[in-house]
C-alpha cells in the first residue's frame, strides 16, 4: 500500500529518484514508526509522514517524523553525533535502522521564565535532560551534559549575580511570537543547525517576549537531570536555579535572539 510520505526535494536529491520513488510506493518505508521528533508512534499508512535524512561525515540515516512535527528535510550532523545517537539506542551494536535515530533535542526538557538579575528581568530558557547525557562513543554510565556544554562555550555558574557572557554562533529562534529552536553553529561552519527544536512551537508569555525583544538575547541555563525539575512558578524556578548553581551543577550563556 502506498505510504502517506512527504519526500522533500533536498531529501530526494540526496537519496536519488529511484530510492525516493520506492519510498513513496511503500517499498522501503515503515508502516508504524516512532517519530524522530516527539518520539510517539506514527503510521505512514494513516497520517502524513515526513522523511528526515540525517547526514554525518560518512554515514546517512533516514528517519521518519509526523508531518505536523517536522517537515521533510536534510539535517547535517557530525559523524560522532550520528554514531553516538545510534549507540545510545542500540548499545555497542550499531544498527542503522531508520527509526532508530533519536536526535539529541528529543531528550531535552526546556522551560521558559523570567529571571531577575541585578535588578532587571531577563528572558531565560532552562534546559534539563530527561536522563543522563553520555558523551558520543563513551562506554559506561555517567553524565557528560555539562562538560559537553562547557566545551561549546557555556560558562559554569556558582551564582546568578551577573548576566553570563554572550555565546556567539548560538541563537534562540523565535517566530510569530513562539519559541521554535535553540541553534548552534553548523559542523562545518555553514548554516546553524538545531541543537534543540520544539516538535510544536512553544508559547511564551507576553512579558517574556517583550524582555527578549528589549535585550535582543535570551539567557540559557542548563543543569543535569534531576537538578531543576518542572517548577510551576518563576520564583520556584529561580530557587532551583540558585540551588543548582550553589551545588556546581549549572552552566549558562546569553544567546542572541533570532526572529521576533
Amino acid at each position: 500500500m502506498p505510504r502517506m510520505l512527504d519526500v522533500s526535494d533536498e531529501v530526494r536529491a540526496e537519496i536519488g529518484d529511484e530510492e525516493a520513488d520506492r519510498l513513496l510506493a511503500g517499498a522501503n518505508a515503515p508502516g508504524s514508526y516512532d517519530c524522530t521528533s516527539c518520539r510517539t508512534p506514527g503510521d505512514s499508512e494513516q497520517e502524513r509522514t515526513s522523511t528526515v535524512l540525517f547526514i554525518g561525515d560518512e554515514t546517512a540515516v533516514l528517519a521518519f517524523a509526523h508531518a505536523t512535527c517536522l517537515p521533510s528535510q536534510v539535517v547535517q550532523v557530525t559523524e560522532e553525533q550520528l554514531q553516538g545517537a545510534v549507540k545510545s539506542i542500540t548499545g555497542d551494536r550499531v544498527d542503522l535502522e531508520p527509526e532508530s535515530i533519536v536526535p539529541e533535542q528529543a531528550v531535552l526538557g526546556v522551560t521558559s521564565g523570567l529571571v531577575l538579575i541585578a535588578g532587571e528581568l531577563h528572558p531565560a530558557l532552562v534546559v534539563e535532560p530527561t536522563g543522563p547525557i553520555v558523551r558520543p562513543g563513551a562506554i559506561g554510565a555517567g553524565d557528560d551534559f555539562l562538560p559537553l556544554l562547557i566545551e561549546q562555550g557555556f560558562m559554569p555558574l556558582t551564582e546568578l549575580a551577573d548576566v553570563p557572557p554572550v555565546l556567539h554562533g548560538w541563537s534562540v529562534l523565535l517566530a510569530m511570537g513562539q519559541l521554535h529552536a535553540v541553534l548552534q553553529p553548523g559542523p562545518t561552519g555553514g548554516q546553524p543547525v538545531a541543537w534543540w527544536q520544539a516538535h510544536q512551537p512553544l508559547q511564551v508569555t507576553d512579558g517574556w517576549r517583550a524582555a527578549a525583544n528589549k535585550h535582543q538575547q535570551v539567557l540559557m541555563f542548563a543543569a543535569p537531570v534531576g537538578s531543576i525539575g518542572r517548577q510551576p512558578r518563576e520564583d520556584l524556578l529561580r530557587g532551583a536555579l540558585d540551588k543548582s548553581a550553589a551545588n556546581g551543577k549549572l552552566v549558562g550563556a546569553a544567546l542572541p535572539l533570532a526572529g521576533t
